[in-house]
């Protein structure tokens, strides 16, 4: 009795970070197993994207020059269109416009390139694994693919998606995301709950003259993560969102900082739109409670 009498401080503390387990249906629990597969490839074809642009500008000076980005179809099929990186220099024009998404434009800039291409001698071994990472991202472009058609067949059967659909900025990917994650809103009690399972509702960390908050361990980074990623893309559509972000700005706070605001009030939005199961509604006049 006397532990449970220390314990009284801390109960909403947990009430605020507790979520029920409730069952999920098997569109979601698809939908979540998709979803992360998708964001395990995406983030693996931009760590190779990342080494290949490296590799490319000790390799073939100039080379990366044509096109800026490494992750670019067109770019990945001239890089793949012959066995040794070397023989780029030779391939006509011909076959450069044969090549997919390589134009008229293109194939001049490429052939401009190959009046002065210079390789490296360590292009005899690193040119071979510049390649392979090439190949593995037009394979991995193609699992991306598959897989959001998969996803966005999906969201059409999951009314959570449709539900965040219908927010300004919340596109396909985020929408699914977070629908995935969440599963099923019956999960949370009460809105705090939910906001601190997106990770925009730290809880107080003071001590003493100390005043700081910390994400507590219930967070979930990938639906964090979808919320502010959407969170931009919709503060860039509506007028009132954009006020209050500028507002959090001209207080001092960082870009982050305003952001996290913005995302923990449209949690609350999602919340009541999700529990009443109701589409978003765009305000007429600017929102004055939010904080």
């Amino acid at each position: 009795m006397l532990q449970l009498m220390r314990m009284r401080a801390q109960l909403p503390m947990a009430q605020a970070v507790l979520q029920e387990v409730a069952p999920v249906d098997g569109v979601h629990r698809q939908l979540k197993a998709l979803t992360r597969r998708r964001k395990q490839l995406v983030s693996e074809r931009m760590s190779i994207s990342q080494r290949m642009q490296a590799e490319l500008h000790g390799v073939a000076p100039g080379l990366l020059d044509i096109t800026g980005q490494a992750d670019n179809l067109w770019f990945l099929g001239f890089l793949t269109c012959r066995e040794d990186l070397r023989k780029l220099k030779t391939v006509r024009r011909s076959t450069l416009l044969r090549l997919r998404g390589v134009g008229v434009s293109y194939a001049a800039k490429i052939a401009l390139w190959q009046k002065s291409a210079t390789f490296a001698d360590s292009a005899a071994w690193v040119g071979p694994m510049i390649q392979a990472d090439a190949r593995r991202m037009l394979e991995l472009r193609e699992a991306i693919a598959q897989l959001e058609q998969k996803i966005e067949q999906l969201l059409l059967h999951s009314s959570l998606a449709k539900r965040l659909l219908s927010m300004p900025g919340f596109g396909p990917t985020c929408a699914s995301e977070l629908a995935a994650e969440i599963g099923n809103i019956e999960r949370f009690k009460a809105e705090a709950s939910f906001a601190v399972y997106l990770g925009v509702a730290p809880l107080d960390h003071s001590s003493g003259k100390r005043i700081g908050a910390k994400l507590p361990r219930q967070v979930n980074p990938r639906a964090r993560d979808a919320l502010l990623i959407a969170t931009v893309h919709h503060m860039g559509q509506v007028a009132q969102s954009r006020a209050f972000y500028d507002r959090k700005r001209a207080q001092g706070k960082t870009h982050m900082q305003a952001l996290r605001a913005l995302a923990r009030h449209l949690a609350r939005v999602l919340f009541s739109m999700l529990k009443l199961d109701r589409d978003y509604r765009l305000p007429n006049h600017e929102p004055t409670n939010i904080a």
